[in-house]
């Protein structure tokens, strides 16, 4: 039986390398990988770190707003896709069973819908209160354009059937 202590073989244990002298000094050189502190609180600013490394970052008022609206597209449309998918699901309840073409377009609305939906919370999740604003108010007018009962054809009573309007409909044969 051998020794594993020793350094035949060169099994033996290895000496530890010296702690840097001076710590600081090799804190500056490393280069970071974040641009600054991660927020753990709700905070103000234009200057967050939203979805991508460095967006909008410090690029100024100008990119925020553009990141603004881009949140606030992004929940709106998963509003809209909310709706197109009950539609659809709605639309395979006439009668016989499902085709594998809607049953993939419907999973495929679903994914798409899931998709933005976290990437809306991950945006929420830079803490930034504009863009925890814009998230809500895009739920807000994805909401009021696909699911209330705003509609152009229903201000005018052009509308007949409250399907259209996002509310579901009332089955008067059942008690």
């Amino acid at each position: 039986m051998r020794d594993m202590s020793g350094d035949a073989g060169g099994m033996g244990a290895m000496p530890m390398p010296p702690p840097p002298a001076d710590h600081a000094a090799t804190k500056a050189a490393a280069p970071h990988k974040m641009m600054g502190m991660m927020h753990m609180t709700f905070f103000w600013g234009d200057r967050a770190v939203v979805l991508f490394p460095g967006w909008p970052g410090e690029r100024g008022a100008g990119m925020y707003l553009l990141c603004l609206l881009f949140v606030l597209a992004l929940a709106a449309l998963t509003e809209a896709l909310a709706l197109l998918s009950r539609r659809l699901a709605r639309r395979g309840e006439d009668g016989g069973p499902a085709t594998a073409a809607s049953a993939a377009l419907l999973t495929a609305v679903h994914a798409a819908r899931m998709g933005m939906a976290y990437l809306v919370m991950l945006a929420v999740m830079s803490f930034n209160v504009g863009v925890l604003l814009a998230a809500v108010a895009g739920h807000a007018v994805g909401f009021l354009f696909a699911r209330s009962r705003v509609r152009t054809g229903a201000a005018r009573g052009n509308v007949t059937s409250p399907e259209l309007c996002g509310v579901p409909p009332s089955h008067a044969s059942k008690p």
